[in-house]
């Protein structure tokens, strides 16, 4: 069989081979484009911070916005090397960043695991360094953990997940769980790209099998 990934994006690179990037941050318009929250930090006292990888992170953002407890969104780079690295820097697989989404939410309106059933049911956790047609260690399936509480939830939900895929007869779960790193933010063109673009590309795709409690 042919090796379907173009070189370079599906290997991560090492420390020695990554890009080197850049000290300055990325200039980001703070304002979350369909909720007027801030995308940014400080964010209010009652919310906590989830990070998932899910694919092309436009629609895995769409996935969130919009979720009653959830106060903002914001799409970026994480997971990687190369500090405050580009979008086109991060698409030629040389940064080691996954494309996620940064989910800030009040845990006294919706939970971390059901933030974790919209992760698990939007996007196929079984593809490995690809999302679809989308290839390259930039949509790897991930999650982020900012607690040790979120670390064993996690875990848990994918055991559960596991073998509600594999009654479906589907294969194994790739997804990395891993403790998150610094987030670095995607441009601002890249915020809340379906709501500005409407009929914008979404190649994210579940499994359709259901995450049941």
């Amino acid at each position: 069989m042919l090796n379907p990934y173009p070189p370079q994006k599906h290997l991560l690179p090492t420390v020695d081979t990554a890009l080197p990037g850049r000290t300055k941050e990325m200039a980001v318009d703070p304002v979350h484009f369909v909720s007027g929250n801030t995308i940014k930090t400080p964010f209010p006292e009652r919310c906590e911070r989830a990070l998932f990888g899910m694919g092309c992170f436009w629609g895995a953002e769409k996935k969130f916005w919009n979720i009653d407890g959830v106060y903002s969104t914001a799409v970026g780079y994480a997971a990687g090397i190369t500090p405050n690295p580009t979008y086109e820097e991060t698409c030629t697989g040389l940064t080691g960043h996954n494309e996620v989404v940064l989910v800030v939410f009040d845990p006294n309106m919706v939970s971390y695991n059901d933030l974790l059933k919209v992760f698990w049911e939007s996007h196929d956790p079984t593809q490995g360094m690809r999302q679809g047609n989308d290839m390259g260690t930039q949509y790897r399936s991930g999650i982020y953990y900012y607690s040790e509480q979120q670390q064993s939830q996690a875990i848990e939900a994918a055991d559960h997940y596991q073998h509600q895929l594999e009654n479906a007869g589907r294969g194994p779960i790739t997804t990395e769980i891993t403790a998150a790193t610094e987030f670095y933010y995607a441009e601002t063109y890249h915020q809340q790209y379906l709501a500005k673009n409407p009929k914008g590309y979404c190649g994210l795709g579940g499994t359709g099998v259901c995450y049941s409690e």
